[in-house]
């Protein structure tokens, strides 16, 4: 949304301040306590992020409640829970929809092609001018090229918008997004599974990764090549924390939402209740309170999101495995 994000892109601060088109949902309000999975919340866990939502957000854009939230500290558990239903109720949005999952990824990448390492991280063209389709800019030479990876390794950097490259003697740099193409993205992985190449239960990236690892060359390219969108990169060195969004403020593992910025604006606060994942070793259900900062490709709609759950393995192992259906709420300010 990192992505899959692509999931998720990273983009400057662009967005935040466009004009959004406001989704009406049924007309129907309801209490934070009244909310799905509510009780089991980390509430102290919760108001961190409403506080680092309201920290970023634009002065104009804050309200009572985010005055409040930046006045306190931290806050503990039975407080927290305390200030949450006080300070905000939930409005439903209508439909369902998709919950999916992104992350920072870390890979390895080489300064020169060598070996394995044949496929050039590319930065934006100057030219604004339609850009071709990825196919054709990967058989075009990369003498500008920041550096060097596996095939499939850049895809799937690709697909998650940023992470960091390790190169071989043992400098870090992120890899942060730095535009595109302007293609659509195209989930590779629903092919795959119509052609038999990958099981549906197994249709993850990790799953997709080691597949067009294993068959790295002509037949991966093919397959690669069905997803028309490319991403171009720009490297900055790492400094050990999460990237930023496209929203400009640095995403919270777990608690950060790539969004569709037509229907959402950056820093909306969102409860989502996802539930079903249907793939191998997914979590039953995510509910939890989280923070638009972040938006994506494929993120499309107004009950479509991508939750960021943090950086390295681990992290890319459970974002692969999330595909619940999801029912989102609009958290507000009560009014005075």
């Amino acid at each position: 949304m990192i992505g899959r994000r692509l999931a998720a892109g990273l983009a400057a601060l662009l967005l935040s301040a466009c004009a959004t088109a406001p989704l009406r949902g049924p007309a129907v309000t309801t209490s934070m306590a009244q909310l799905p999975g509510w009780a089991a919340e980390d509430h102290a866990a919760a108001f961190v992020a409403v506080r680092a939502a309201c920290a970023a957000m634009p002065r104009v854009g804050r309200g009572g409640a985010c005055a409040e939230a930046l006045a306190r500290g931290r806050l503990g558990e039975d407080a927290a829970r305390s200030f949450l239903e006080r300070s905000f109720r939930a409005d439903p949005i209508a439909g369902e929809g998709l919950l999916t999952g992104y992350f920072s990824p870390g890979y390895e990448a080489r300064s020169v092609p060598e070996g394995d390492f044949t496929a050039p991280v590319r930065t934006a063209p100057a030219s604004r001018d339609p850009r071709p389709d990825r196919a054709a800019i990967e058989q075009t030479p990369a003498p500008d090229a920041l550096a060097w990876m596996r095939p499939e390794d850049l895809f799937l950097l690709q697909v998650q918008g940023s992470g960091v490259l390790t190169f071989a003697d043992g400098t870090r740099q992120r890899a942060a997004f730095a535009g595109s193409n302007g293609r659509p993205f195209v989930a590779i992985a629903k092919p795959m599974v119509a052609e038999g190449l990958i099981a549906p239960a197994e249709a993850s990236a990790g799953i997709v990764h080691d597949w067009l690892a294993a068959h790295r060359g002509a037949e991966a390219e093919a397959v690669m090549d069905l997803d028309p969108r490319y991403i171009f990169f720009r490297l900055a060195p790492d400094d050990g924390g999460e990237p930023l969004g496209a929203s400009g403020a640095t995403l919270i593992a777990g608690r950060s939402l790539a969004v569709d910025p037509t229907y959402h604006r950056y820093f909306e606060l969102l409860w989502i209740d996802a539930s079903g994942g249907g793939l191998s070793g997914a979590r039953s259900s995510y509910q939890r309170l989280a923070v638009a900062m972040d938006r994506g490709g494929a993120i499309l709609g107004p009950v479509r999101a991508d939750l960021f759950l943090g950086s390295g393995p681990s992290a890319g192992d459970e974002a692969a495995r999330v595909r619940h259906a999801l029912r989102l709420y609009r958290i507000v300010p009560v009014e005075p």
